[in-house]
């Protein structure tokens, strides 16, 4: 083989790692994002207030972490998503026959004592609740075990029905998430949600057993698109990595051989013990303008 042929083939095998790093992981679920009316963050889905939001369904269609759901009334959630020109807006509406904590005594799993210790130590996702992920920048590696970076450009964090940073025990609202062994992400996210950058209301739904989350999401500082270029509409149609997973525990036998005694936990994307790497994430498609129709 010639020096040019030679150079010919490196340059197809450079090209060919590109691509993988660029499409390789992109789980195939997508989901538009559009711009809509100013939500008020409230944890009550009020009539009409998201009806110019998009909604995720084929909610059968999630992975299964720990117990599969046989019963829409055992777990189910609605998801909606917009954005009003200057932030981004979800709002969960979660049916769960029994609320941990709540109907149940606020029992502890045998592997951590410490789960709501509020240290680097606790589970901020043992409990009822939902965790969002967000891969802002939609850059991810290929590599196994490849976790969030914990800033602007990929993160995630936790809304639980009964404990959060700023309320303590017994009070909804946000936690700082994962990765806790990333030394910027614990900081980052609890700067995010005392400073108001990020805000979520959580609360028991007064209509149906279960509880209703809405959750605000500020571009700056929360999605760095391109290095300290954060998500505005200007930008045009934007993809950005995305995942949700909602948690469920009963009473503690009904998790009996599950970690942590969890009886549910759904996610929108990924397998079973990979969902929480980027390259496991689906793909939300955030669009500048209103949608048609």
């Amino acid at each position: 083989m010639n020096k040019a042929s030679l150079k010919l083939a490196f340059l197809f095998v450079i090209s060919l790692s590109l691509v993988q790093l660029v499409s390789a992981g992109d789980w195939p679920v997508i989901f538009h994002v559009y711009r809509g009316s100013t939500p008020v963050i409230d944890g009550n889905v009020s009539p009409g207030e998201y009806d110019d939001a998009s909604t995720i369904n084929r909610y059968c269609q999630w992975m299964s972490q720990f117990s599969s759901v046989l019963d829409t009334n055992d777990l189910f959630i609605k998801v909606w998503a917009k954005h009003d020109g200057n932030n981004l807006f979800f709002a969960f509406k979660v049916n769960d026959d029994i609320l941990y904590a709540i109907d149940t005594p606020r029992w502890l799993p045998d592997e951590n004592p410490n789960a709501h210790d509020f240290t680097l130590n606790f589970w901020p996702w043992f409990g009822d609740g939902v965790e969002l992920c967000i891969n802002a920048d939609n850059m991810w590696s290929t590599k196994d075990n490849t976790y969030n970076t914990g800033d602007g450009r990929s993160w995630q964090i936790v809304c639980n029905l009964t404990k959060s940073l700023i309320g303590g025990l017994g009070k909804g609202g946000l936690i700082q998430g994962e990765q806790r062994d990333n030394p910027v992400a614990w900081p980052n996210y609890e700067k995010w949600i005392r400073s108001g950058a990020m805000k979520a209301v959580a609360k028991p739904n007064p209509r149906r057993k279960g509880y209703i989350i809405e959750w605000m999401v500020k571009p700056n500082p929360c999605l760095e698109v391109s290095p300290r270029k954060f998500w505005n509409p200007s930008m045009g149609t934007v993809r950005m990595g995305l995942n949700i997973g909602v948690q469920d525990l009963d009473e503690k036998e009904k998790g009996k051989g599950n970690f942590g005694n969890f009886h549910h936990e759904q996610w929108w994307a990924g397998e079973k013990d990979k969902r929480t790497w980027p390259k496991q994430w689906g793909t939300m498609v955030v669009h500048p303008g209103y949608k048609s129709g």
